[in-house]
C-alpha cells in the first residue's frame, strides 16, 4: 500500500477506466484520465492510495480533500475505490480503506464522506462494516447526496 505520485498517473487512469467500463458508466479514455491524474497528483488536495502485488497495481482509493469550518483539518471525500475483479474478497478494499482512515486520522482530517448508489447493497454493507453511516446519531432519517452536472 502506497500513495500514488504523478508518475503513477497512467496506472491510476487505467484502473479508473477499467472501473467505469466494468460498471457500464460513460468514461473518458484511460489516457485522458492519466493526463488529468498527472496534474491532480501534483497538488495537496488529491490523495490516491495504490495497492500492489508483485509491483502490479491491484486497486486504488482516490480521495479529495477540502477545507471545512467544522474541523481544524480538512474533510476527505472518497471519490472512487476499486479493486480488480479477479482479486476481490481478499481484503484489498479493506486495506485501502483502513490505510486511508489511519493516515487521515493522524493528519487531522475531520471526516470522510462517501457516496454510494442506494441499490449497491454490497458496497453499502462494506462501508457500514467499516464504521461509515448514512444516518447521523440521534436522527431517524438517511442522508442523501444530490448532484447536478454542469
Amino acid at each position: 500500500m502506497r500513495q500514488a505520485t504523478p508518475a503513477d498517473a497512467g496506472t491510476v487512469g487505467a484502473l479508473l477506466h477499467d472501473f467505469n467500463v466494468e460498471f457500464e458508466t460513460p468514461t473518458p479514455s484511460a489516457a485522458e484520465f492519466a493526463t488529468r491524474f498527472a496534474r491532480l497528483l501534483e497538488g495537496p488536495n488529491v490523495v490516491v492510495l495504490l495497492s500492489e502485488q508483485a509491483e502490479e497495481a491491484t486497486g486504488f482509493a482516490y480521495f479529495t480533500l477540502r477545507p471545512t469550518p467544522y474541523y481544524d483539518g480538512p474533510l476527505a471525500q472518497l471519490e472512487e475505490l476499486y479493486v480488480r475483479p479477479d482479486l476481490r474478497d481478499q481484503g484489498i478494499g479493506t486495506a485501502l480503506l483502513t490505510t486511508a482512515v489511519e493516515r487521515f486520522t493522524s493528519q487531522g482530517v475531520g471526516e470522510i464522506h462517501i457516496n454510494v448508489d442506494e441499490i449497491d447493497t454490497d458496497t453499502r454493507r462494506f462501508y457500514e462494516r467499516h464504521g461509515f453511516v448514512n444516518i447521523e446519531p440521534g436522527e431517524d432519517y438517511r442522508m442523501l447526496c444530490y448532484i447536478r452536472e454542469l
